[in-house]
């Protein structure tokens, strides 16, 4: 079975240099040894050969938990960091692209069929585009934002400036209307996971919640264990 075939989103980290103190990957191995099901690699400030490093090191950290077979790694937008990692012998199980970037119709064709291809956009474009898209490409939706974050200053805004965030109602109707799974973020927290899970939707994803926690193994810990708990 291949790890698309697996694909878990329930626990979903996502990552880059700009986004926490310490060594990417120390973050990554902290977050998968507390029970994270999915990594992504995401940066706006690294060269293409910083997020190979970067991938490399975390591939070797989800390695050494045992868990190659269970945690995908993923790359943010950058499909030639993909394919550069892939080349140079990197684990990397796929891509997620916004519905700006590269159609996920290319990412496919040339990371083949065993890939992970996941698709993001704002939640009521999404609800919109699953009434009537053909998604047999796509493994899963990202949705959001929950709530304003710093992370992604771009997200939830529209042309004028406005932050447009969205609440668990809309989130609820995408998971009951969306033939794939739904994982959402956009400065999830701890006390959101409860509310979050009563959705369906098929997991959360954070990335200062872990990435800038004092101690990432223990909010990594606590978050898994909410939604277990809740879900």
């Amino acid at each position: 079975m291949s790890i698309r075939e697996r694909l878990d989103i329930s626990a979903y980290l996502v990552i880059g240099r700009e986004n926490c103190s310490c060594p990417v990957e120390e973050v990554v191995k902290a977050a998968v040894g507390e029970g994270f099901t999915c990594v992504q690699i995401r940066s706006k400030i690294s060269s293409a050969r910083e997020m190979i490093s970067d991938l490399k090191k975390s591939a070797a950290a989800i390695r050494e938990s045992g868990k190659s077979d269970s945690v995908a790694l993923l790359v943010d937008d950058r499909l030639d960091v993909v394919l550069a990692a892939r080349e140079a012998g990197i684990k990397v199980d796929g891509i997620h692209v916004g519905q700006s970037d590269i159609p996920v119709e290319v990412c496919r064709k040339f990371l083949g069929e065993n890939s992970i291809v996941g698709l993001s956009a704002r939640t009521q474009d999404l609800i919109d585009y699953v009434k009537t898209a053909d998604v047999s490409q796509i493994d899963y939706f990202g949705a959001g934002p929950l709530h304003e974050t710093k992370t992604k200053l771009d997200a939830g805004k529209t042309s004028d400036g406005k932050f447009i965030t969205h609440d668990f109602a809309e989130f609820a109707e995408l998971a009951k209307i969306s033939p794939i799974p739904v994982v959402v973020g956009g400065g999830v927290k701890l006390k959101d996971i409860p509310a979050l899970a009563a959705t369906k939707v098929g997991g959360f994803f954070v990335v200062s919640a872990v990435a800038g926690a004092e101690n990432p193994k223990l909010a990594a810990r606590e978050l898994v264990t909410a939604w277990k708990n809740f879900s």
